[in-house]
């Protein structure tokens, strides 16, 4: 018989270590002669980024500690390692540079020199030259501003040495790839204001016999479209996802200009490119290809034009697909399953696992997400997914309606999945329902919904998130007097924004967020290069609209805040930095409203460190029982400050 105990009160199996411990999440997936390599990420060695390969049902460490396969290429990092032979080359954290280890003597030694200064030179993405050559894309600080970085393409010789610049076409790249024949490379260019899911431009140059580029041209893209990922398919042919008409459709790229759609679909089958180096769809042969359609893996026939699910129990999958001997290798998780590497049968569908489950808790404690679809009242279609409590130990007394937490994605052009997610576990299991939303400007749902946040970021993710908490309400599934926001980076901003517009919501826990527009934007802002004309798009070009962007601004508006707020911020953050968070903490100070402020050594953008996501986890539920009146027994008491 189920104990009768307050929703938010449920004693729970789930801890924030557990939580933590199943961060160890895998990245970067490649096969390299019959055997499956990737990066993995690792909370409990301080986030370091190790390297694996499974050969023959086992396991292998390519990169032991102190090594970590990580870049800072746009902040965001790119594809980091690449297989040379018998050795590997990758990028290191600590220091930026390219280094060749050898697998068998285990000797490391870097290709690239010691930069003048700490960071000051990058590299990412990396990707197979001529021989004798890896091929990346570099990225240099030129000036004092976070803005002032310039980035070409280079050869980087396997012997060591200065690298070779190859092209420097637009502001933002993506590596050169070789045709087969060595006598073309092909990358994806980029420039301010657009971002890559705006505006990219594929091109294509040849390669001369000294190893030099020509000229490039455009193939596709530009004018408004997007491309997100580019493969040859052979000495004149790429194969190319771009969105001429709204959707990342797969094409045929031929060198003569020819363009072709192999399966026209109102289908996603790319996303936003953040980390350069991503791929989302790899020939299987036979005129047939791997894709990601929505985040789930489909088989796209290009004789028949159609789009096939395979293994729909899988319901996301990473952007880092492989083939062996015809099967599909990636990263993908399920409503029931954590992210693992998994091995899927074309023909048969059936899912081999490649790497273990963390322990998980019995799955009566685990919600099982509900998909659901919202309209706002000028009818716009909001989908979410809704994690309800679940703890077969526990009942809610009779007509008490549980507290909700409404998450809001980071991106904004990120967006969710119906996956286990042990972050939500760690609060349904306690008796706190989650919602995430997929708001305006969400990718997954064509060009047309993600351009509803164009000009309208504040404005519309506000709103549907909104819509969709008032409508729980409505139904009579949540609390509406513990009702609470809480999002990371963009959805961090969301959570603030919507504090201090709205009034549907208690409280608010505010991670690593934007909070001042202006200050955060353009070429003296305080955010990276990558994103500082981001809100070009989102808010709108300054100064024109310099009114709006302080409107909107949550540090302008701190005399409208609907109740506590909870912020938690990395102080080595080079996206959002502290300073923002900082100068909102301080706008609070004396105004009696309840608040408290977290920050973090050693902690960029997003929490990668054991004990940081421990914390920060804690802090939240603490927080919670605070603001909506429950006790939270064994995590630690949070000072709430006025």
């Amino acid at each position: 018989m189920p104990q009768i105990a307050p929703f938010g009160t449920w004693s729970s199996p789930i801890r924030a270590a557990d939580v933590a411990a199943a961060g160890v999440v895998p990245q970067w997936l490649d096969v390299v002669d019959g055997a499956v390599w990737w990066a993995e990420a690792r909370p409990a060695e301080d986030g370091r980024v190790a390297l694996v390969r499974f050969l023959d049902g086992t396991v292998e460490e390519l990169l032991p500690a102190p090594w970590s396969a990580r870049n800072r290429i746009h902040e965001y990092g790119g594809r980091p390692w690449l297989a040379v032979g018998d050795a590997l080359a990758f990028t290191h954290w600590a220091d930026q540079r390219i280094y060749l280890r050898d697998l068998r003597s285990g000797e490391v030694r870097p290709l690239t020199p010691e930069p003048a200064e700490p960071h000051g030179v990058r590299f990412g993405d990396l990707r197979p030259g001529p021989e004798g050559e890896v091929w990346a894309v570099r990225e240099r600080s030129t000036g004092p501003r976070r803005t002032d970085v310039s980035r070409d393409l280079v050869a980087v010789p396997l012997a060591g040495g200065e690298p070779r610049s190859l092209a420097a076409s637009h502001h933002f790249l993506t590596a050169p790839q070789l045709s087969p024949d060595g006598r073309h490379a092909a990358w994806l260019g980029w420039n301010h204001p657009a971002m890559p899911w705006d505006e990219t431009e594929l091109c294509v140059a040849e390669v001369g016999p000294d190893g030099t580029f020509g000229p490039h041209r455009v193939l596709a893209g530009g004018s408004g479209v997007s491309v997100c990922q580019l493969d040859w398919e052979g000495p004149d042919t790429l194969l190319a996802l771009l969105d001429p008409d709204g959707w990342w459709n797969l094409h045929r790229v031929r060198l003569d200009g020819t363009v072709r759609n192999l399966a026209p679909a109102e289908a996603e089958l790319g996303g936003a490119l953040w980390k350069i180096g991503s791929r989302w769809t790899v020939p299987l042969g036979g005129g047939r290809h791997a894709v990601l359609a929505s985040g789930r893996l489909s088989v796209l026939d290009e004789a028949t034009g159609s789009l096939t699910p395979v293994a729909p129990e899988l319901t996301a999958w990473s952007p880092s697909l492989g083939v062996l001997d015809g099967d599909v290798v990636g990263i993908a998780a399920g409503p029931r399953t954590e992210n693992a590497v998994v091995r899927v049968g074309v023909s048969d569908a059936t899912v081999t696992a490649l790497t273990p489950q963390p322990p998980l808790p019995p799955a009566e404690y685990l919600p099982v997400p509900r998909n659901r679809t919202f309209r706002t009242a000028q009818g716009a279609v909001v989908p979410a997914y809704v994690y309800p409590p679940a703890n077969p130990e526990f009942s809610a007394p009779d007509g008490e309606l549980p507290p909700y937490l409404v998450h809001a994605h980071g991106g904004p052009t990120g967006r969710n999945h119906p996956v286990l997610d042990l972050d939500f576990a760690y609060f349904t299991s306690r008796g706190i329902g989650v919602v995430a939303v997929d708001y305006g400007g969400s990718t997954g749902y064509g060009r047309r919904f993600r351009e509803r946040l164009r000009e309208q970021w504040g404005v519309v993710d506000v709103a549907d998130c909104a819509a969709v908490a008032e409508a729980l309400v409505a139904e009579g599934t949540a609390d509406p007097e513990r009702i609470a926001i809480r999002g990371g980076s963009a959805g961090g901003f969301t959570s603030a924004a919507s504090m201090t517009t709205v009034a549907t919501y208690r409280a608010a826990t505010i991670k690593f967020p934007i909070l001042d527009l202006a200050e955060w934007t353009g070429e003296g802002g305080e955010t990276h290069d990558f994103e500082s004309r981001y809100l070009d798009g989102l808010v709108g070009p300054l100064p024109d609209t310099a009114e709006r962007y302080r409107q909107r601004s949550p540090i302008h508006n701190v005399a409208t805040l609907a109740g506590p707020v909870l912020l938690l911020q990395g102080l080595e953050d080079e996206i959002c930095p502290p300073e923002q968070a900082e100068r909102f903490i301080a706008a609070l100070e004396g105004t009696g409203i309840p608040h408290a402020y977290l920050a973090f050594e050693g902690e960029q953008h997003g929490f990668r460190r054991a004990e940081t996501i421990v914390a920060a986890l804690e802090a939240e539920l603490a927080f919670y029982g605070q603001v909506f009146g429950f006790a939270t027994p064994g995590v630690p008491v949070l000072e709430l400050r006025r």
